[in-house]
């Protein structure tokens, strides 16, 4: 949403722009709320990113909280800036996650091991290439979208195998917060005009980011769960501080 404040990026460039009042309290910051509520996922992340290394998980797990991380860096530059070339930072780590959480899914069925990144390596490199020369805002939703719906069929298979009631009730939180995440998503963009006219504005989009840090924290510690189980690694879920759910492990000795 425009504002009157002056703006130190300049014209605002990219295709979308969200609910909130532009520049309200800083130059430098074009969607204050919207910026900042990416802290929690780059948290979240780092946590998964100690609890992975310190198990000595696969590094697919590693790239996977990094992978975190950099997405979270990249809206936070692109929320503060509202510039295509921020926006291309945002969406296109968005793909190459959601291609990385395919591979972590499909690949242990998988028989030809060097097929499957190959052609996700390629495939996300050729995006970026496409994304960065094309503007289209409907069409990478879409895509994107997609990509989602490719990995809900193997979640579900690994939750209806899981019989750990702990293991299962963190795939449950995860549909959780991204039902709530996707439903301030929705009503920031359908309820935008109407939500301006109030005295205090919500913030959807900040709000979904907040649910997406702890979607991302729980798909991702749920994924572990269950990659665990497939190596005989007798994972359990154990607690951080008595609340942050997390998988514990224990290797054989001669591992």
């Amino acid at each position: 949403m425009a504002f009157s404040t002056s703006s130190f990026w300049g014209p605002v460039t990219s295709t979308t722009e969200w609910c909130e009042q532009n520049y309200v309290y800083s130059s430098y910051i074009a969607e204050f709320y919207n910026t900042i509520s990416n802290i929690p996922s780059i948290i979240l992340a780092l946590t998964g990113l100690v609890i992975s290394l310190s198990q000595r998980f696969e590094k697919r797990f590693s790239i996977l909280h990094i992978s975190n991380m950099i997405l979270a860096i990249g809206s936070m530059l692109f929320h503060a800036t509202l510039q295509r070339l921020q926006q291309q930072g945002d969406e296109t780590p968005m793909v190459w996650e959601m291609l990385l959480y395919i591979y972590i899914l499909y690949s242990p069925d998988w028989h030809y091991k060097s097929t499957m990144p190959t052609f996700l390596f390629l495939y996300g490199a050729l995006f970026a290439v496409f994304h960065s020369q094309t503007r289209f805002d409907i069409g990478f939703k879409v895509h994107y979208i997609t990509l989602c719906l490719l990995c809900i069929p193997r979640m579900y298979k690994y939750y209806i195998h899981t019989q750990d009631k702990p293991a299962k009730r963190l795939a449950k939180l995860y549909i959780i917060t991204l039902s709530i995440g996707l439903s301030c998503w929705i009503c920031d963009r359908l309820f935008c005009k109407n939500v301006s006219l109030w005295y205090f504005n919500p913030q959807g989009h900040a709000l979904w980011h907040l649910f997406m840090a702890f979607n991302s924290y729980f798909a991702n510690q749920f994924l572990m769960f269950c990659r665990a189980q497939q190596r005989g690694w007798n994972p359990r879920i154990e607690h951080l501080m008595g609340l942050l759910p997390y998988v514990k492990i224990q290797k054989p000795k001669a591992e």
